[in-house]
């Protein structure tokens, strides 16, 4: 069974910088583009950072020059690099990722459970 498992969400005071992790497990043949996405109370679902399965990487204008994407492929894990935290980037984060199971399996998209990121003022 194919699962995306994120963790490294928590509490953190503004200008702090958490890490999270997404990890896929199971019987996947590629891993194409991965990405972030957060939901905060309210709002609807908006994309944080997608990376390509060659690296190419984009944000929101929001997280710019504060967090990084980037991606191990041997691990199949996405990695979102969040710093100078702000309250406005409370949000539960999802991780999402392009999957293909196998030779004659069309592109999935696959999402994780989420993992909750709070930013205290």
């Amino acid at each position: 069974q194919v699962q995306l498992v994120e963790s490294g969400g928590g509490l953190v005071q503004a200008g702090g910088s958490l890490r999270l992790s997404c990890a896929a497990s199971g019987n996947i043949l590629k891993i194409d583009a991965m990405a972030w996405y957060r939901q905060a109370p309210g709002k609807q679902r908006e994309l944080v950072a997608t990376v390509t399965s060659g690296g190419s990487t984009n944000y929101a204008d929001s997280v710019k020059g504060r967090f990084t994407i980037s991606r191990d492929n041997d691990k199949k894990t996405v990695y979102l690099q969040m710093n100078s935290l702000k309250p406005e980037d409370t949000a539960l984060y999802y991780c999402a990722a392009d999957l293909r199971l196998g030779v004659w399996s069309g592109q999935e998209r696959y999402w994780g459970q989420g993992t909750q990121v709070t930013v205290s003022s």
